[in-house]
């Protein structure tokens, strides 16, 4: 499936920090998706993000086209780019869903990554980020799909470079987004359960990829929570969360203070960074893809040339 950017703009600001510019406008790139999430920048440059259903799409920053990349997906959710520039997925449950994160080789093969805790099924992983050791960390809650569950806790995961897979955390509800700060030493967490817990968490990330004690960043609640983040280079998180009148992408600060808001049209699942000058935001929404120019530039280990 092809399609061109769709240049239909929308006000993106519901009050000014100086990260989100006065005049700022948040393009539609493509709206033909069942339900958008999990954007990644990646070779292209492109925009690569899942569209659940079943299927990986690809955004052209150059041409603007909209074109698929993987169907079926495993139900893959949250993407991500390694510092080889491998396509990291975590793939969730219900039908057609393969319930472990892998990893997409230059020519094309799947590797798996993880598939099992204990000998145990995940429950369905849900989102990842990878930090500088090559360690990739993933949330593995249940949302939706009747698949038999193995595992009693919503957790979160750390897969090591020789395969070994720790539970880090299991003291949560349900782990959603996931993301780590420019330095390594913060671990951000999304834990969004609609009738529980609706939190921005933060651990402290020692050097063996353990975690210290959370802490509460912000409590959503009655809200919609985060669903998925991404993080700028002076390690401002980016949050997706609300429904309605409050769908958006909050702004926080490393301390938890809302700075900015980008207001989305459809309710918001997750965003990254892209563009040449790594400023331009990209949100997956509903059945959308958006971007929005920003003044900051965004964080990641790899980034397209």
């Amino acid at each position: 499936m092809r399609s061109l950017a769709l240049l239909l703009l929308f006000p993106a600001i519901i009050h000014a920090g100086g990260i989100v510019p006065k005049d700022a406008k948040l393009e539609k790139l493509w709206s033909e998706g069942e339900f958008t999430e999990g954007p990644a920048y990646g070779p292209g440059p492109a925009i690569y993000f899942s569209d659940i259903g079943n299927r990986i799409m690809k955004f052209d920053e150059k041409t603007g086209k909209t074109t698929e990349y993987r169907n079926p997906s495993g139900r893959a959710n949250g993407l991500d780019f390694n510092a080889q520039g491998r396509l990291v997925a975590a793939e969730g449950a219900n039908k057609g869903g393969n319930r472990r994160v892998t990893a997409t080789e230059k020519d094309g093969t799947i590797k798996v990554l993880a598939d099992t805790w204990m000998g145990k099924k995940f429950n369905s992983p849900n989102d990842l980020t990878i930090d500088t050791k090559g360690r990739v960390y993933f949330t593995d809650p249940r949302y939706s799909g009747s698949e038999k569950r193995e595992i009693d806790t919503e957790s979160v995961y750390r897969i090591d470079t020789d395969g070994k897979v720790t539970q880090i955390i299991g003291n949560v509800q349900k782990p959603n987004g996931i993301l780590l700060s420019p330095d390594m030493k913060t671990l951000y967490l999304a834990d969004n359960n609609p009738k529980g817990d609706r939190f921005l968490l933060a651990y402290p990330l020692k050097d063996d990829g353990s975690v210290g004690e959370k802490k509460i960043l912000h409590n959503f609640a009655p809200d919609r929570g985060i669903d998925g983040m991404c993080i700028d280079i002076k390690g401002n998180i980016y949050a997706t969360a609300g429904q309605g009148k409050t769908a958006g992408v909050s702004i926080f600060n490393a301390e938890g203070k809302k700075i900015d808001f980008i207001a989305t049209p459809e309710t918001p699942t997750n965003c990254v960074f892209g563009g040449a000058d790594r400023k331009m935001l990209y949100v997956t929404a509903g059945r959308s893809l958006y971007r929005v120019q920003l003044t900051i530039e965004g964080f990641a280990l790899y980034w397209p040339k």
